[in-house]
């Protein structure tokens, strides 16, 4: 016998065993791109399907936002992945980020009623700033934008134009700021990882899991799945095979439901979506930051507030004269700072140890 209690042959299979896994982790992590032709056919079978179905729910990951330079998760260049290898991360500024033309494109099918409802997994603020209404979005990890005082019944929101979570970290919430209601403590709405989410709004999980019941069919932009798979309530597990929801993935990466998918499209969201809303008939919406509702919903700081935050503000255009961005424009790259606090890449890589803020 070998040390360890193992036999030569045992030993070889084992580090067979760990070879093949390796192996499969890489091919997990490696990108395919489907060829234009094949894209194509497939967004025209996706287009069948989003016509046909009677509730459609999207399910949106970090991918939706990389042509606005916001970095994903688990990409090549994602913020998990580099951290996973040693390398550092810095965050970008994300008040320079717009909604995509993804964005823009779910938008406008939920105002064409053919989209009923948005699960999102993303704290960017993309999906309202893109002009989907509140009732129609659930940010199941919370809104970088929005800060709440849980002293108050209901929970009274206020909505900023700058990132609330400069001060907030994992199990650490308090932005510094307080409730001009009753003068609590406001909290930021980020679910990091190893907590669990339990605010109404804007987590909105009332609705997510409404929609998910009533879905006949799912599509998921740009999400690993990796934890949404989590979440049962959100693929209607209770029910026999045969009465879930269809499901659809535009992913470069491999995800844990594909085998369950009834189409998985290897694209870029902006392509799948540029060429979907095509076979739609569907003109996409140019963002214009003056139309942005973010500026309309906002609560403004009081005058003791001024100082109370360091990052940099969203500000509305000049002029309502202001050009709107031509989606081709879009993912200029952001300014990047040091991380110094807030929500983005807080506890990304599993196993990694956390420090104590």
């Amino acid at each position: 016998m070998a040390a360890g209690g193992l036999s030569r042959s045992e030993r070889k299979a084992a580090e067979r065993d760990k070879i093949l896994r390796e192996e499969q982790q890489r091919n997990r992590l490696r990108q395919v791109c489907d060829d234009p032709g094949e894209l194509r056919r497939k967004v025209r079978e996706l287009a069948v399907a989003v016509q046909n179905a009677k509730y459609l729910v999207i399910y949106t990951g970090a991918g939706i936002s990389t042509a606005a330079s916001i970095p994903d998760y688990r990409g090549p260049n994602g913020v998990w992945t580099l951290l996973q290898k040693g390398r550092s991360v810095s965050a970008a500024d994300l008040s320079e980020a717009e909604p995509t033309l993804t964005h823009m494109s779910i938008a406008r099918l939920h105002e064409q009623k053919l989209v009923q409802h948005v699960v999102s997994q993303n704290c960017d603020g993309l999906h309202l700033r893109s002009g989907l209404p509140r009732s129609a979005i659930s940010e199941l990890h919370g809104n970088m934008y929005i800060e709440v005082c849980t002293s108050c019944t209901p929970n009274r929101e206020y909505l900023r134009v700058f990132d609330v979570t400069e001060r907030t970290a994992l199990h650490r919430h308090q932005t510094g700021r307080t409730c001009h209601k009753c003068g609590a403590q406001l909290r930021d709405t980020i679910v990091h990882f190893g907590e669990r989410g339990i605010l109404g709004q804007p987590l909105n999980w009332e609705a997510a899991t409404e929609a998910a019941s009533k879905a006949d069919t799912i599509l998921c932009l740009g999400s690993s799945l990796k934890v949404l798979k989590k979440y049962p309530r959100l693929w209607c597990m209770t029910k026999p095979p045969s009465r879930r929801p269809k499901l659809y993935i535009v992913n470069l990466q491999w995800t844990p439901k594909d085998d369950l998918a009834a189409l998985k499209l290897h694209g870029k969201c902006d392509d799948v979506m540029q060429l979907l809303m095509n076979e739609l008939g569907l003109e996409i919406p140019h963002y214009n930051r003056w139309q942005d509702p973010i500026f309309s919903l906002a609560t403004p700081l009081r005058a003791d507030e001024e100082g109370s935050h360091s990052r940099k503000p969203l500000v509305p255009p000049q002029s309502a004269e202001t050009q709107p961005r031509d989606h081709k424009e879009q993912g200029a790259p952001l300014s990047s700072v040091p991380f110094s606090g807030g929500w983005f890449g807080r506890g990304c890589a599993k196993g990694t140890k956390r420090k104590k803020m």
